[in-house]
């Protein structure tokens, strides 16, 4: 009698699946684990580079406005003041420029017309910081200085924000670089979560009697808000951090002034300014201990961003 001899049992569909959703699990599960654990060794290498600055100065680093690295005496409020006002100033021109082309291109604008600008706005979110920084100094600076400065300043003087002398350079220039920076982010993504807005909605609204203008303004735009606001949060993010450019037109100087026309700092252009030519070790920890700062402010925005949206979505439904 010949002996048989075993043969595997054929794979069926559902098995092959079963290995396929594992490796896919599997995948997803290392990627959120390597984001995690980079997020994780960042905050610790921050923690342990700054500190001695952390155990030296103590919470008084945060309010303290004095920066003297010939006496060793560190303060990061100035520099918290100049990154958390340039970059609101950055966020209330793009929200506002951004969202409005948006909304034209996805909505209003003729498709062989729309389609180049959304290229060509999308296009300046490569161009490297650094040419920012050059045109912002040589070409947004003199304009600032000579028409749009001494108008403001004329016209609306009374108000804290717009006086003081006029250079050119300031928190008012910088915060306009930074909002020709992130107005690609916030117009690109804009205009897509507005173009993925259901058409029902559109026509349910025209159906009712609204007009173009109406139902977008109406439906189309609070259907769209969640991710919205989303783009204009990833746009403060990269206000927050942004430093090329920033240091090229603020200023830099360690001051706080109510003026706009002021020059000022940020974190990341002290930390990149001062970085090379630090000498003594607490100088170091406190540059470090900067970029912490700039980490834990980035993390609270977005947690704060992520709190919003969740309430929103929980109040829509509840209704």
């Amino acid at each position: 009698m010949t002996p048989t001899t075993p043969t595997n049992p054929p794979i069926t569909p559902a098995a092959s699946a079963g290995r396929a959703d594992r490796a896919f699990f599997i995948t997803l599960w290392a990627a959120v684990t390597i984001f995690t654990a980079t997020a994780v060794g960042l905050f610790i290498q921050l923690v342990n580079g700054s500190w001695q600055s952390l155990t030296t100065f103590g919470f008084g680093f945060i309010v303290d406005s004095q920066w003297n690295p010939v006496t060793g005496h560190f303060g990061a409020l100035p520099m918290i003041y100049g990154t958390v006002v340039s970059s609101f100033i950055a966020i209330a021109f793009a929200a506002v420029i951004g969202i409005g082309a948006a909304t034209y291109l996805a909505e209003f604008a003729p498709r062989q017309i729309a389609d180049p600008l959304a290229t060509l706005v999308e296009l300046l979110a490569a161009v490297p910081s650094v040419v920012y920084g050059l045109w912002g100094l040589f070409v947004l600076v003199p304009i600032l200085r000579a028409f749009v400065d001494p108008f403001l300043q004329a016209h609306f003087g009374f108000l804290p924000i717009f006086t003081g002398p006029i250079y050119g350079v300031g928190l008012l220039t910088a915060g306009i670089i930074l909002a020709i920076m992130i107005l690609p982010t916030v117009s690109a993504i804009s205009r897509d979560v507005i173009r993925a807005v259901g058409r029902e909605q559109r026509e349910g609204g025209i159906a009712l009697g609204s007009t173009r203008w109406e139902t977008t303004w109406r439906i189309v735009l609070p259907a769209a808000r969640t991710g919205i606001f989303g783009a204009c949060v990833l746009a403060l993010g990269r206000a927050l951090g942004e430093t090329i450019a920033a240091t090229m037109v603020i200023g830099n100087k360690s001051v706080i002034a109510a003026s706009l026309f002021a020059p000022s700092y940020t974190l990341s252009s002290v930390i990149a300014n001062e970085f090379t030519e630090a000498t003594s070790d607490i100088y170091i920890s406190s540059l470090i201990e900067l970029g912490l700062i700039l980490f834990i402010i980035s993390f609270i925005v977005n947690g704060a961003a992520r709190l919003l949206v969740n309430s929103v979505f929980s109040r829509n439904e509840g209704r």
